[in-house]
């Protein structure tokens, strides 16, 4: 790898790793307001919004000039490819944290709405799996990003439970409704969250080893210890 290439190649991983850090805080935002029902929270997510977008935009158009001047190849080109995917998955992350930010300025509207006990949990194994992505293409283990793909099987179960609980108390009081509704949506864009951090870890394994695992995910599945089960 040459100088120039070695330098470029360092700034956009640090304008990746701030879009990173930025985007995880939004989403930490966006679930306090939801659970919290912290209606400020939630506009400051929203707000960030704008700048998640330009530093998407900035950091796709250096991927590109790094194409352009350099022509990388094998590992260099991987990784501008990962970089270019993984910064999508960004973006689409941060408009998800908007939409959760806009469920809870809605749920902000009915304070006494009876969260689902299992809502902190899941929210808990989404940011996980958003962190341990992270980890593993800091550090280039494609180990790591398998466990972020098997941990995401729990993320469904939780959201699964939510739904029927939600189900539930709506058959039974129709006054909830509509705050049901919201939080039903909220936890359907939490784990498609998670679902983004899986398709992270994906990248992160074609990154090192070059090998594409969509649609391969049985290989991953999470171990009883991991799930707590004896």
């Amino acid at each position: 790898m040459s100088k120039h290439l070695e330098r470029d190649i360092h700034l956009l991983h640090q304008k990746l790793m701030n879009l990173f850090g930025i985007v995880e805080k939004m989403i930490d935002k966006a679930v306090r307001a939801l659970c919290e029902k912290h209606v400020d929270l939630a506009k400051e997510v929203i707000e960030a919004d704008t700048l998640v977008n330009t530093m998407e935009v900035e950091i796709e158009e250096d991927c590109l000039k790094i194409l352009a001047l350099h022509q990388p190849f094998a590992g260099d080109l991987r990784r501008i490819a990962t970089v270019m995917k993984i910064n999508v998955e960004l973006e689409r992350m941060a408009d998800l944290s908007c939409n959760i930010a806009e469920r809870a300025e809605c749920m902000h509207q009915h304070p006494y709405f009876p969260m689902p006990d299992e809502l902190p949990t899941m929210v808990n194994e989404a940011k996980k799996m958003i962190r341990t992505a992270l980890d593993s293409f800091v550090d280039s283990n494609a180990d790591l990003a398998r466990h972020v793909i098997s941990l995401d099987a729990e993320v469904d179960r939780y959201n699964l439970e939510i739904i029927s609980e939600l189900k539930t108390l709506m058959r039974k009081d129709p006054s909830l409704v509509e705050p049901a509704l919201h939080c039903f949506s909220a936890s359907r864009h939490i784990e498609r969250v998670a679902d983004l951090a899986e398709n992270i870890a994906e990248d992160v394994i074609y990154l090192v080893d070059g090998d594409i695992v969509r649609h391969q995910h049985s290989d991953f599945e999470p171990t009883k210890k991991e799930t707590g089960n004896a």
